[in-house]
């Protein structure tokens, strides 16, 4: 498969503080049909671990919207999904916005705009991951909202394993837009200038065919490498089938079994000669990436192929992020350069499961083309997500309750596997009825809030539905007193953010 973590660039890999009712994890050696086979590099696992076009498709924005209905917990009590780090889709409708234009609501994924913010979570002793679970009562009758959250350790940042990153870069006409390619070359730049004296980047340029137009060189050779990124110019069309080919062919040249091997895809996505498709794309490269060389795709652009460059990468254990400023480039290939590069767990794969007696039906706001059967969980050969160290992931339900009942709302578990050895671990943490605060916005964390506010806002963006009974309009509010309360401008972004979608309608 080919694996992948990114450090979801804006935002959630930042300082997280200590945070009640939190589980740390334990290798627990779970049972496993697969466990034992996946010691060893898969390579002939990229296509049939993955789940078909089809299914991954079926939660887009947009479709038929029994993907969105509630569960009923008497027939379906168990929620499973792979972990996802993407965020490009928070990115994109901030660019889009910014720009006075309504977002697409198809390119719309509520989870990536939770996760593109900061938590509290406490990380986690060792290795795995700690879970934390909190939720609150809202104004709707009998229902509530749940939180999920996991959180991996940071590293030092002098501690992270080498690196041998091949960089596979979009060359053609239409990255001549103004400042797009600048763009690119910026990342670049700013990446080589943070490297170590064990890393080592290649760089493939593609347009109607691909060149390498660096083999991988010692990072210590910065006049070398910053001298080929300056050489990048545009030319011809989009031919990013033999971009990817290319990239992961110089990659599994290169090699190194004790090191970070990725690719890095900096694109707009609008590819439009050879194979366009990301299933035909994903097949070319599935020897290679079988050999754990992890993907990470960088968007670029105002026009910009969400669809070709978010199902690359979760079709293909990646994570996609979207870039429209320098200041985003700094934050994915320098203050967050270890979460970025390094990798804390493989195949990470979530279940919660409700407790029928005191939930009555529940419903995961977003992760749609992230959803596993539940026999998945513990089958080791089947996709989970890839996540790198200091990462947060948070998932969201909204939950309606039976009458008068309490007790043990849900538990959660998140199953992963150790990136070097594939041996599985497991952690789990529960939550009770009692633990649930009166509203969403009493009793709760601003951390939490921020999370709703978030949550809503992807909700109304693409189906112009309230997420809690709480309108567009007094999300604004929300927002503008979180960030003072946070102190984070990202969330003083996203009340502007609010606003101007309320100005465009």
């Amino acid at each position: 498969m080919i694996a992948l973590m990114l450090a979801a660039a804006c935002g959630s890999g930042g300082d997280t503080k200590p945070a009640a009712g939190s589980a740390t994890s334990q290798d627990r050696g779970a049972p496993s049909s697969a466990q034992g086979h996946g010691e060893a590099p898969r390579e002939t696992e990229a296509a049939a671990g993955r789940k078909d076009e089809t299914d991954r498709e079926a939660g887009e924005a947009g479709e038929d919207t029994a993907e969105r209905e509630d569960r009923d917990t008497t027939a379906e009590q168990v929620s499973t999904f792979a972990l996802d780090v993407d965020t490009a889709s928070y990115g994109y409708a901030r660019r889009t916005l910014q720009e006075g234009r309504l977002p697409d609501p198809a390119q719309i994924r509520p989870e990536e705009f939770v996760n593109s913010f900061r938590q509290d979570y406490e990380e986690p002793g060792d290795d795995g991951f700690s879970i934390h679970l909190d939720g609150a009562r809202t104004p709707e009758n009998g229902t509530a909202l749940l939180r999920v959250g996991l959180q991996t350790r940071r590293d030092d940042p002098e501690a992270r394993r080498p690196a041998s990153l091949t960089f596979v870069v979009d060359v053609s006409g239409s990255m001549s837009e103004s400042g797009r390619l600048d763009l690119v070359r910026e990342a670049l730049h700013k990446l080589v200038d943070q490297l170590g004296p064990g890393d080592h980047i290649s760089i493939v340029t593609f347009s109607d065919e691909a060149e390498l137009v660096l083999p991988m060189t010692p990072a210590t050779d910065r006049e070398t490498l910053h001298a080929a990124v300056e050489r990048l110019a545009v030319q011809g069309s989009t031919n990013l089938e033999a971009g990817l080919t290319t990239g992961y062919a110089e990659a599994s040249r290169a090699f190194r079994p004790m090191a970070t091997n990725r690719v890095i895809l900096l694109s707009d996505g609008l590819a439009n000669t050879g194979d366009t498709s990301w299933q035909g794309i994903l097949d070319r490269v599935a020897e290679s990436a079988g050999r754990q060389i992890t993907l990470l795709c960088v968007g670029v652009g105002r026009e910009y192929g969400d669809h070709l460059m978010e199902q690359l990468a979760d079709n293909g254990d990646g994570a996609a992020v979207y870039v429209s400023s320098v200041d985003d480039t700094r934050k994915v290939f320098a203050e967050q350069l270890a979460t970025t590069l390094d990798l804390r767990a493989r195949d990470a794969k979530a279940q919660v499961v409700f407790n029928p007696s005191v939930v009555e039906s529940y419903h995961l706001i977003g992760y749609e083309n992230r959803a596993l059967a539940a026999e998945d969980f513990r089958d080791d050969a089947k996709d989970g997500g890839e996540i790198g160290p200091g990462h947060s992931v948070t998932a969201l339900y909204r939950v309606r309750l039976r009458g008068g009942a309490s007790g043990q709302l849900a538990t959660a578990t998140v199953r992963w596997q150790d990136p070097d050895t594939r041996r599985p671990a497991e952690t789990s943490g529960s939550l009770d009825t009692r633990a649930l605060a009166g509203s969403p916005w009493e009793g709760t964390s601003p951390r939490f809030q921020v999370d709703v506010v978030a949550a809503a806002f992807a909700e109304h963006l693409r189906t112009r539905e309230p997420l809690t009974g709480v309108g567009v309009r007094d999300l604004t509010g929300h927002a503008t007193r979180l960030a003072a309360a946070t102190e984070d401008p990202m969330v003083t972004e996203l009340a502007d953010l609010i606003g101007r979608a309320t100005a465009l309608g």
